[in-house]
């Protein structure tokens, strides 16, 4: 049973989905960092100085001016603003993903395009259809290549 799952473990294609899966949580903590670093506080900054990852709804009846705040206090919040945040990163990483698929898919209708390399060939003896390999004909046995 181990062997089995050894072997199973070491085809290229879960090795290759093991990779994939390793570079796409790196890739989605570069994008929240993009997201939370980089591209909100910007519009943050155009929509009045808003920070969306302070933005919350208040479940309790006390007042708290920030989410941290609220959360020390142990109150039930709805947290939009990191939804909006979130919401944001999927649409990123999703948009990322579609231009790879598109891309992979554009090189695969090219190689699909080539033509395929001619396998056979005419005796020029009898011009018979034969394979490029033959070094005899088979129809009329004449010797096309040096032995």
């Amino acid at each position: 049973m181990l062997r089995e799952f050894k072997e199973f473990a070491m085809r290229g294609n879960v090795l290759d989905m093991a990779v994939g899966i390793i570079l796409g949580v790196a890739f989605g903590k570069i994008i929240t960092s993009f997201v939370n670093d980089v591209l909100m506080p910007p519009v943050g900054l155009l929509l009045g100085r808003l920070d969306f990852s302070n933005l919350f709804l208040n479940l309790s009846r006390q007042r708290y001016a920030t989410l941290a705040e609220a959360k020390a206090a142990g109150a039930a919040t709805i947290n939009y603003g990191m939804f909006l945040n979130t919401v944001i990163d999927f649409v990123i990483v999703a948009f990322a993903i579609f231009l790879l698929v598109r891309q992979i898919n554009r090189l695969k209708r090219q190689q699909e395009a080539l033509p395929a390399a001619p396998t056979t060939g005419e005796c020029p003896f009898c011009l018979s259809a034969i394979h490029l390999n033959a070094s005899r004909c088979p129809h009329c046995t004449s010797a096309l290549k040096a032995a």
